[in-house]
């Protein structure tokens, strides 16, 4: 015996827009859409094979002539010092 139930949900505006499209293109009614779309997302997924490792492709990378590397610790603390600043500006008193 299947327990069918009767609930009310709230949809997303671009979700609706999703349903109501796979409603036209396979031209199934409402409930048909969503039932099938819920039990392909909640379905477990089958293992499938195993995955190539990530492989990394090494390149030699050097700075430009006159390029001072401490410049960028100084330009991301400089960064993170003004972020932090606009953070407290809006924070509320």
């Amino acid at each position: 015996m299947m327990l069918r139930m009767r609930t009310t949900v709230t949809l997303d505006p671009e979700v609706n827009r999703l349903i109501e499209t796979a409603m036209h293109r396979e031209r199934k009614g409402f409930k048909q859409v969503v039932n099938e779309a819920i039990r392909r997302g909640l379905a477990p997924q089958p293992l499938g094979k195993a995955r190539k490792p990530l492989r990394v492709m090494v390149h030699s990378a050097r700075l430009l002539p006159g390029v001072d590397r401490r410049a960028f610790n100084r330009l991301a603390d400089k960064l993170d010092d003004e972020a932090i600043l606009a953070d407290i500006g809006r924070r509320p008193d």
